[in-house]
């Protein structure tokens, strides 16, 4: 599984840091009008351009606060996404072990689907288990036969499946209502 961050994730940390740095430029906007309002105000100046510097202070302040709040909702929202994504991992984890029980893999073809699954070749996963390339297309041939499949297409599209099928309703039909 890669360590690296999903374009998703960058995205996602782009927007944040975007939000972030326009709350920081209207913090500063808003403290300039507003030192600026409260030096002519000391001096004893009023008038529409007081007013106006007043209101554009107002305004920015408000902009502060909205999007200090907008960056602490998508905060958030990032860390319940992390968190379910982590729970997807986890459950499709979970399914492709039950899958491989069922099928009676032993623990060598569990690990050679499982690398199928990734989308290694075989001779990457001859490689990486120290084999030969001809031990893993017959342990390969094993898989296919226990899943009932005649290749790693149809291997994968069978985990697919348990992804996109969602709840099924009770009509047999497979059909979610």
């Amino acid at each position: 599984m890669s360590t690296q961050p999903s374009s998703e994730t960058r995205r996602g940390d782009l927007s944040i840091s975007l939000v972030a740095a326009i709350v920081v430029l209207q913090a500063v906007g808003a403290s300039f009008f507003i030192a600026d309002a409260a030096i002519d105000l000391s001096s004893g100046e009023w008038g529409f351009h007081i007013l106006t510097e007043v209101v554009i202070a107002l305004a920015l302040v408000t902009g502060v606060v909205l999007g200090a709040w907008q960056m602490r909702q998508m905060i958030e929202q990032a860390r319940r996404d992390a968190v379910t994504l982590r729970l997807a991992q986890g459950a499709f984890a979970e399914i492709i072990a039950a899958r491989f029980a069922q099928w009676g893999l032993t623990a060598a073809e569990s690990e050679v689907a499982l690398f199928t699954l990734k989308g290694c070749e075989t001779a990457e996963i001859a490689a990486l288990r120290g084999v030969a390339e001809g031990t893993v297309r017959a342990q390969l041939t094993a898989i296919y036969t226990k899943a009932g499949v005649s290749s790693r297409h149809a291997l994968a599209s069978l985990f697919l499946d348990d992804l996109i099928a969602g709840p099924v309703s009770g009509t047999g039909d497979g059909v979610s209502d």
